[in-house]
């Protein structure tokens, strides 16, 4: 049976990863899996005493997070869907992975590193080893997330570009929103370099940009119509944030971007817009593998 994935720190970070995964978890009627990443033994040989009392204490550790994360979720998730797990790792990121093969997770939940902005996301190491490895998606909980989750999920907006890969793409997060039951927004981002300045010339190339992305927006959305309630949207701005603020957002949404070209096949690897995207984003941020070859 395949599971929702979710690494837990008894912190913001991961009580915003664990409100997030919960409500995937209940709206996707899907097992919860939370799991604690302990460090191993030391590198070098020491005493056996020495290395057996402080396995004993990181791992007492582990447990008692998984205990604050058990108190935290209380009744709002029953017992018998979720499964606690510690495990070793040298790195989170990296101990979450093994993790989510042996789960057979579907998605792996993380929360924002605590330098983020409010209501953003930052990416820490834990981030970095799952988003440029991971063989399952992965998504981001903004900080503060917990604060205010919403009721429910109401749509997952697919940040779109067309290339040799994007038609698997959009299948995979289409699999993900009736995973959810939540309809698909295909939305193109029109960034304009800051400087650009406003004569006739620039206006022309804008408008231009502006048709074809509506052109390739209508493919997609054509080829996803067997799926119901897909729409599509370009949106224009100064860098990606200010293309991002030209959208409406709602307090359910959910934010898709796709792995990098040059990443492996099949694993999750962050390009520089899709870093952008995850770092202004306002909402939670899905990530998904490579599709196969561009």
């Amino acid at each position: 049976m395949t599971r929702v994935l979710v690494g837990y720190m008894p912190d913001e970070r991961g009580d915003d990863a664990l409100a997030l995964a919960a409500l995937v978890a209940r709206q996707g009627r899907t097992p919860l899996t939370v799991a604690n990443i302990y460090p191993p033994g030391w590198p070098t040989p020491g005493p056996g005493r020495v290395d057996a009392e402080w396995l004993g204490y990181v791992k007492q550790q582990a447990r008692a997070a998984l205990d604050q994360a058990a108190a935290r979720l209380g009744d709002t998730t029953p017992a018998d869907a979720v499964h606690y797990v510690v495990h070793p790792g040298r790195g989170s990121g990296r101990g979450l992975i093994q993790v989510a093969e042996k789960e057979a997770a579907r998605l792996v939940v993380i929360g924002s590193a605590p330098r983020g902005r409010p209501g953003r996301i930052a990416v820490g190491s834990t981030a970095d080893q799952l988003l440029h490895a991971s063989p399952v998606p992965v998504l981001l909980a903004p900080r503060g997330y917990a604060a205010a989750p919403p009721e429910a999920f109401t749509r997952l907006t697919v940040a779109y570009r067309p290339h040799r890969g994007a038609r698997l793409e959009v299948a995979a997060a289409g699999r993900i929103a009736d995973w959810l039951g939540v309809p698909v927004r295909l939305l193109t981002l029109l960034l304009r370099p800051p400087g650009l300045g406003g004569g006739p010339v620039v206006a022309d190339i804008m408008r231009r940009q502006r048709e074809q992305a509506a052109r390739d927006l209508a493919e997609a959305a054509e080829r996803a119509a067997a799926r119901a309630g897909v729409s599509a949207e370009v949106a224009e701005g100064v860098g990606v944030d200010g293309a991002l603020r030209h959208c409406d957002w709602s307090p359910g949404e959910i934010l898709a971007c796709m792995s990098s070209a040059e990443g492996p096949l099949r694993r999750v690897f962050l390009g520089s817009v899709s870093g952008k995207i995850v770092r202004v984003a306002a909402c939670p941020v899905l990530v998904l593998p490579g599709a196969g070859p561009r």
